[in-house]
């Protein structure tokens, strides 16, 4: 093979291809405004679905802006190759040897850059439970490029170490950390590889794992295809993972799809081998709609949830300050009663034992009016022999202390709100509706996408 063919060859399976920058392709798409949109209805400062439901203890799961796809498999096996034919670009590191020993997060951006694990941290918070196991976050690192192929602007591919059997040591539990990404990730890939590393009992012991409890989200592929040889010692490949797959209880299961995939070469031979390389990518945009579907579906629940709560603590709160004002109010009525009478029981002996002159000369100008009013209660008490009047003043006060005592425990009011969370509260139940509204808006934009305006309900 000649150095020109060589060059080319190298060219086409490591598909370099400059990325392209313009200002048009960094003009968000339809699918990414309202993903976009909807995060941003949840993150909104204090009125935000997030901050809400935190207020009401109520638990919601933030959407993301973009789909999470795990690759896994045995070293070799194509993950990365895969990740720089999807988005176009070599990105990251291919070969035999183990190139891939930490995790690469690679994602759409407007720079091309390299983040490091702490960087990575700030960037994606949700990957903090990370740093439970040791030495994992040295080996975190975020490829940030340019492209624009395909949907990547929707996607973040999560490139794994290549697993191996035997003594391999590896500086963290990559196992416990394979599971664990696995568990956030929208969808995970598993590439078994035809030349000799299909049965990797490391991979076999993370998939079989995985599958308990994340099959619906797990699709499994022959990569390298076009490396099995004929079409005979591929069925036999193919029938060897399925029988090793079977052999564990974990994975023992009908109707195994297991699409066999190569990257395209132009300048490589032709092959009668079947290339479903594309069906991975409708299957990556197949889950980009359903999650845009269920971002907005959940949008529409978690607000009506939210509302149903703000509306119930403001309903709860508006019926306490109802109560307590009853309270008040008969707090303030038998407490002025049982001052009252004891003023009364005075006045009255004042008046009942002085003359207006004195009273005039004591009290001042208001000394009439007090004589003229208590004069028929002075009047009351001369009555009453002397011999009742200590039992009558006893009586006076006691009923008065008694009041008071009840008025006291007429003040221990329900609690309300504060004024600042009673205000949050009715912010929040505004914004809570305008996001109802927005959120027509944006499914109405959504599915326009697919039907014509003569086909589209309003």
């Amino acid at each position: 093979m000649s150095d020109s063919n060589l060059r080319n060859r190298l060219t086409a399976t490591q598909h370099v291809r400059a990325p392209t920058n313009t200002l048009d392709q960094h003009v968000l798409s339809l699918n990414e405004k309202i993903l976009n949109e909807v995060f941003n209805i949840y993150m909104e400062k204090e009125v935000g679905l997030y901050e809400l439901a935190k207020l009401i203890d109520v638990d919601v799961r933030v959407p993301r802006k973009k789909i999470t796809v795990l690759l896994l498999g045995n070293h070799s096996a194509g993950k990365s190759s895969f990740i720089n034919w999807y988005i176009e670009e070599t990105i990251l590191k291919t070969g035999v040897a183990i190139e891939t020993q930490g995790f690469y997060f690679v994602v759409s951006g407007k720079k091309r850059d390299t983040l490091k694990g702490k960087a990575t941290l700030e960037l994606y918070p949700h990957l903090r439970p990370l740093q439970n196991y040791p030495g994992c976050i040295d080996y975190l690192t975020t490829e940030i490029s340019t492209s624009r192929a395909r949907k990547f602007n929707l996607v973040t591919f999560i490139d794994t170490p290549g697993l191996v059997d035997g003594d391999m040591h590896y500086p963290y539990d990559v196992n416990e950390t394979l599971l664990w990404l696995g568990d956030i990730a929208d969808l995970v890939f598993v590439f078994f590889d035809p030349m000799g590393q299909a049965l990797c009992k490391r991979t076999l012991n993370v998939v079989e794992k995985m599958w308990a409890n994340q099959s619906d989200k797990m699709r499994l592929f022959l990569a390298k295809a076009d490396e099995a040889g004929s079409e005979t010692d591929r069925q036999r490949v193919l029938m060897q993972i399925v029988q090793e797959l079977c052999k564990r209880d974990g994975l023992n299961r009908t109707g195994f799809d297991m699409p066999t995939i190569f990257l395209p070469d132009a300048t490589s031979k032709p092959t009668k081998c079947a290339n479903q390389i594309e069906e991975v990518c409708v299957i990556v945009e197949k889950t980009i709609e359903q999650t845009i579907q269920n971002s907005l579906n959940n949008l529409d629940k978690d607000a009506v949830l939210i509302k149903d709560k703000l509306e119930a603590r403001l309903n709860a709160d508006n019926e306490a300050r109802s109560r307590n004002f009853s309270r008040s109010v008969q707090s303030w009525c038998y407490g002025g009663l049982g001052i009252i009478l004891p003023i009364l029981l005075l006045l009255s002996l004042i008046v009942a034992n002085a003359t207006r002159e004195a009273m005039r000369i004591h009290i001042g100008p208001g000394a009439d009016i007090i004589y003229t009013i208590m004069k028929p209660l002075a009047g009351l008490w001369l009555m009453i022999p002397d011999g009742y009047h200590l039992q009558i003043v006893t009586a006076i006060v006691v009923v008065s202390g008694s009041l008071l005592i009840i008025s006291r425990l007429f003040c221990a009011n329900e609690y309300v709100l504060p004024k600042r969370e009673l205000k949050l509260v009715r912010r929040g139940l505004e914004y809570v509706g305008n996001a109802t509204e927005r959120k027509k808006v944006l499914y109405s934009e959504y599915l326009r996408q697919s039907l014509s305006d003569a086909d589209f309900c309003e």
